[in-house]
Order: structure tokens, then C-alpha cells, then sequence
């Protein structure tokens, strides 16, 4: 069944419109976990939720194919172009852990590969049954990382008929902006955007005018954190998080964003207000849809809504004092990510006490939504 959402191309439109205020964040418990607080909710020009008519040359349009293999998750978009942008017929996506254990072996285990495996399969047969024109199918830092991915990746396409690239840290960057771009506010000239993933964190600085960039975001600068959620929690670990610990995991990561601040002088730019900020991850869209105290994750609602600083380290702070039943009992977190999600917070604490913008665009999208464009536009 063919979901009733368009996704515009990146254009440099206007501005997101203002947003209707909803009730603060409600607690596992159903308490309330952040009185006088108020999220926004998001009213996102470039998603369309009216049907249109489906004409015969609509239904017969050519179809593309989008798959992101990452280090937590295996996802995948299938879609066809409606007017700028595209229309989604079909998405899967699954926790795999494919780099969990990474760091210690160097390798992906047979329990992760065989996960990937399995959601890989379903991927293939939503690809067959479509009439997908062209895709283009990726891995990132895990296979980018372990030392038996060419042989993985050599199954993959022998045993599900997949051929799968590994991309370059700068690949996924540009990727990831190109996804989100729609979502940024051409009012302001610069822009952080960033993507904390299952084994690293894409750090991306933008110029969105001036500089002779021509109404597309510019790339001044990129950097790959050589850590996400996955490879954080296997290190510091995730079912007992003390406060000690998080502020260790917070302490890394602001000392591995140093050089990139340095280079770029971003805090200058930050002081004049001249920078937005923007997170695409599964951090982010988590705590956005727990601030909103969402009954079940609803893309619809998370999608282009604004996360305040003081939102998020409330959030962050409450997740913090859970135990792993606590936090697995929140309809937006479960079991399967209940242990690393409060890795991603540290990533996150620690990008915002970098650059202080104050205030965060929330993105589910991304690396998939980037290739479709490239796709549709070549």
C-alpha cells in the first residue's frame, strides 16, 4: 500500500512554516517529565499528505530504489517521482547491530552478518517486486571498518542477487545533506547538520548562501567521529550507565569534535546567530518523539519538528535516571535500542555544548532520501 507522502527535492525554498505548540514530554511512568515545556509540532512544506489522483501514467511512472546498510540498522526506500520530488511505494527497516563486537574483533560476527542477511532477503524481494528503474545500494562505517566485508559482501551478492558499495565517510556526508536539505531554513546562512550513526557520527558545516554556491547548500567542511551508538555502548556499555560513565562517553566525544571547531571557527559564526542546526539520526528522532510523548514512534510528527537545547538535556537527563526497563518500557525506544540510546544522548550532549545554537531541526531522513534525489535527477 502506497504511502500518501511526497518528498520535495531540495530547491532552497522557504522556510518551514511556524508550528502549532503540543504538550511537553510524558514519562514511562505518564508523568509529566518536563512541566511548562512545549515542543512544536511540525508543519513541514515539503511533506503533502492529500492523495492525488492517481492517473494511468502516474501509476506506470518508473520506480528507484534506496538501501543504507549501516552499522545498526539495514533500511531501505523504494519510490517514484511525483512533481519536484518523489512519492514513497514501499520502505523496510530493521535493527541488524551489523557492527556490534567491531571494535574488539575487527570483524563482523556470523550472528551480525546473518541478521543482515535475513533483512537483506526481504530488501531483495520488495526490489523484485517492483518496477525499480535504477537503485543504488550502500554500506557504511561497519563495512567500511571490518576486515571480512569484501568476503560479506561477496555473499550478499551471491546468495540475494544485492550488489552493495561501500561509500566513503564524505560520501555518506553529501548523502545525508542532500536528504535533509529541504528541511533547512534558507533565512539563515550557515548550518550544522549531523548524523550520529550505528558506528560513526557524521559532523557536516554548511554554507546555505553566499560564497557563489547558487541556491545549493555548500560544503565547507566534514568529519566522521570514528564512533556511534553501537561501537560507544560496546565500550562503555549501555544496560548500567553511571553518571560517571556518561559523563566520560559526553568528555570523548567533545574532545574529538575539538579539531573540527578549531578549523572551522564555527562558535564565531554561532555568537552572531547565524548558524541552524539540524540532526538526522535515530537519537534525535527518538527524543523528539518522547518529548512529545508520542503513544508509538509516528514518523508524521517527528519529521521537521524543533527540539530546544534545554528539551533536549531534559529528555536526555530523565532517560539517564531509567534503568534498561525504564527506558525499553517507552513506546519510542523498545527493547532492541533501549541499550544504546543513551550513548547517542552523550553524542548529541556534546555536540550542543560545542556549538550552542539553542535550538534543533529534527530530521527522520537521510542517506536514503539523498540517493533517490540523485537518482531522479540524474
Amino acid at each position: 500500500m502506497e504511502k500518501p507522502l511526497v518528498t520535495r527535492a531540495p530547491s532552497g525554498g522557504g522556510a518551514p512554516a511556524a508550528a502549532p505548540l503540543v504538550p511537553g514530554a510524558v514519562g514511562t511512568t505518564g508523568n509529566s517529565i518536563s512541566a511548562g515545556l512545549r515542543a512544536e509540532r511540525p508543519r513541514v512544506p515539503d511533506f503533502m499528505s492529500a492523495v492525488r489522483p492517481q492517473t494511468t501514467a502516474y501509476r506506470f511512472a518508473l520506480q528507484y530504489a534506496a538501501l543504507d546498510l549501516g552499522t545498526n540498522n539495514c533500511r531501505l526506500l523504494v519510490a517514484r517521482p511525483a512533481g519536484p520530488g518523489f512519492r514513497v511505494v514501499d520502505a523496510f527497516s530493521r535493527i541488524i547491530r551489523l557492527g556490534e563486537g567491531l571494535a574488539a574483533s575487527g570483524v563482523l560476527s556470523e550472528d551480525a552478518m546473518a541478521r543482515a542477511l535475513d533483512a537483506l532477503k526481504i530488501c531483495a524481494d520488495k526490489i523484485a517486486g517492483r518496477r525499480v528503474a535504477a537503485g543504488r545500494y550502500v554500506a557504511t562505517e561497519a563495512c567500511r571498518q571490518a576486515a571480512n566485508c569484501d568476503a560479506f559482501l561477496g555473499r550478499v551478492r551471491e546468495e540475494i542477487g544485492i550488489e552493495i558499495e561501500i561509500i566513503s565517510s564524505t560520501e555518506e556526508a553529501r548523502l545525508v545533506v542532500a536528504g535533509c536539505a529541504p528541511l533547512l531554513n534558507p533565512r539563515i546562512p550557515y548550518a550544522i547538520v549531523f548524523d550520529i550513526g550505528g558506528g560513526s557520527t557524521e559532523i557536516v558545516w554548511l554554507r546555505l548562501w553566499g560564497g557563489g554556491n547558487r541556491g545549493r547548500p555548500e560544503i565547507l567542511g566534514s568529519m566522521s567521529l570514528p564512533f556511534g551508538v553501537v561501537t560507544l555502548t560496546d565500550r562503555f556499555g549501555g544496560t548500567e550507565v553511571s553518571p560517571a560513565t556518561y559523563r566520560a562517553m559526553v568528555a570523548e566525544a567533545v574532545a574529538a569534535l575539538a579539531p573540527f571547531e578549531r578549523t572551522n571557527d564555527i562558535q564565531r559564526h554561532v555568537r552572531t546567530g547565524r548558524v541552524q542546526m539540524l540532526g538526522s539520526s535515530g537519537t534525535v528522532t527518538t527524543l523528539a518523539g518522547i518529548h512529545l510523548a508520542l503513544p508509538r514512534y509516528i514518523r508524521a510528527l517527528v519529521d521537521g519538528s524543533v527540539l530546544t537545547f534545554e528539551q533536549i538535556s531534559v529528555v536526555s537527563t530523565h532517560l539517564a535516571g531509567l534503568d534498561l526497563a525504564g527506558r525499553a518500557a517507552n513506546p519510542c525506544i523498545g527493547r532492541e535500542r533501549a541499550d544504546l540510546v543513551l550513548s547517542g544522548c552523550a553524542i548529541l550532549d556534546a555536540i550542543c555544548a560545542t556549538w550552542p545554537v539553542g535550538r534543533l531541526r529534527v530530521a527522520d531522513r537521510g542517506v536514503r532520501e539523498g540517493i533517490l534525489f540523485d537518482l531522479m535527477q540524474a
